[in-house]
């Protein structure tokens, strides 16, 4: 409890620091997005008081005036201007220096202008100027946005009706990278949800495999125990039947109880309550007594053992060692022919050692082969129901060699059968 506690724990603070991360990128890139709008609202407001300016320096010339001190532009709001000229000009003349100045700098956006009438002490509406050259619908055009201003008499206002629309067209790309930065922390904050409550379920499945194994562990003990001593008694001797039925009874109970047993390995394995005690061990004996094991329980099968020495000592846990082989092996036999034949192969690969189980059965359909050494995965097959087992068995084998360090793998033959191999790397060679 202590370990899965710890667990969940870094869990927890790896998820924390990646939302800090993912928040960080966002916050620093809202940061850059104001910092470029006010850039860009800094750069056309420079751009329109050039051009306004350089309308104003013509009228005078035209009118042979000199330039006042103080600056004749008047910046109302954000996308309204008022330029006093102060003397008379043509609002043909003002048009076309307008559409010149604005072209010089560049100013691609749409803008209409109005001119103080002195005469009706009313602002004139001049013309609503398309960027793209086109006629604009009455509709865009807003006559009533140009006030007079007091004390003013020559003057003329320039408004921009789509300068906030610009704003947010000129910075596309950055609008385009912070909403891919809010979705992938939407999409992480998601995964995160997903993640904790898969962990969840997960331990109250591992809760629940536990208690289930443990609670079934007890009554089959009694079970056994009870069996074994009433089939020594001499009326179930003498009664052939009686004596029958109670060693049915016998074997169930301890395929059921090796069936528990692997549950609780699995279980073990996945929490990493696994204590690994590794000891120096001759592996060419050890498969020598799995090949034994497997032909004395499967009478039908025949196991075939090479090895280029006699032994090979490595250092590993010999008991979980001869699991995984043995259940190796029995998987080739369950789901073999009618005469499985199993070759153990040991040969030196490189610094390491290789260890192939090779049978000959009906091989893996490549649709299935990289699931088999997933839990409780079993390959769909036509006689599913009459073999036994929870496809726990390669699972389990794949664990105990993750703890090791070894590398598992498992592949068809070119002709008929699978070939799962165990390499084995020097640092566990004596």
């Amino acid at each position: 409890m202590l370990q899965l506690k710890i667990k969940f724990n870094t869990l927890n603070i790896i998820v924390f620091i990646g939302l800090l991360a993912i928040v960080g990128v966002l916050t620093m890139q809202l940061l850059m997005l104001n910092q470029a709008y006010t850039f860009e609202k800094k750069e056309l407001g420079e751009k329109i008081h050039f051009a306004l300016q350089d309308v104003v320096n013509k009228i005078y010339r035209d009118n042979n005036n000199e330039l006042p001190n103080a600056s004749p532009i008047k910046k109302v709001s954000e996308d309204y201007y008022v330029v006093n000229v102060d003397d008379v000009f043509e609002a043909e003349v003002l048009e076309y220096y307008l559409e010149g100045e604005f072209e010089k700098v560049k100013l691609d956006m749409d803008y209409e202008y109005a001119i103080y009438d002195c005469a009706s002490d009313e602002m004139m509406y001049g013309k609503y100027i398309s960027a793209s050259g086109k006629s604009k619908n009455d509709k865009l055009k807003c006559e009533n946005c140009f006030t007079k201003r007091e004390g003013l008499v020559y003057y003329f206002a320039v408004r921009f009706p789509q300068l906030r629309y610009s704003y947010i067209n000129s910075l596309q790309q950055y609008w385009i990278y912070t909403g891919v930065l809010f979705l992938v922390l939407v999409i992480y904050v998601y995964s995160v949800f997903l993640l904790l409550k898969q962990k969840k379920y997960t331990e109250l499945q591992k809760d629940f495999i536990n208690n289930m194994t443990h609670e079934f562990k007890t009554p089959l003990s009694s079970i056994l125990i009870a069996s074994n001593y009433a089939v020594k008694q001499e009326a179930i001797e003498a009664n052939p039947k009686l004596n029958k039925y109670l060693k049915i009874i016998i074997e169930q109970s301890n395929k059921l109880n090796q069936h528990i047993e692997r549950i609780l390995s699995v279980a073990k394995t996945e929490s990493s309550l696994v204590v690994l005690e590794k000891k120096d061990f001759d592996v060419v004996e050890t498969l020598d007594l799995v090949k034994e094991n497997i032909m004395l329980k499967f009478e039908n099968a025949r196991v075939i053992l090479h090895s280029a020495k006699l032994e090979y000592i490595i250092k590993a846990d010999e008991f979980h060692f001869y699991n995984i082989a043995y259940n190796i092996a029995e998987n080739a036999v369950k789901y073999g022919k009618d005469n499985p034949e199993i070759v153990i192969d040991i040969a030196e690969q490189g610094k390491g050692l290789a260890l192939r189980f090779t049978d000959n059965g009906p091989g893996i359909h490549p649709d299935h082969i990289d699931y088999v050494f997933d839990r409780f995965y079993r390959i769909p097959r036509p006689d599913t129901q009459e073999i036994e087992g929870f496809g726990i068995g390669l699972f389990y084998v794949k664990k105990i060699c993750e703890l090791h360090g070894w590398k598992i793998s498992i592949h068809n033959n070119e002709g008929n059968g699978v070939t799962i191999t165990i390499y084995i790397p020097k640092r566990n060679i004596v």
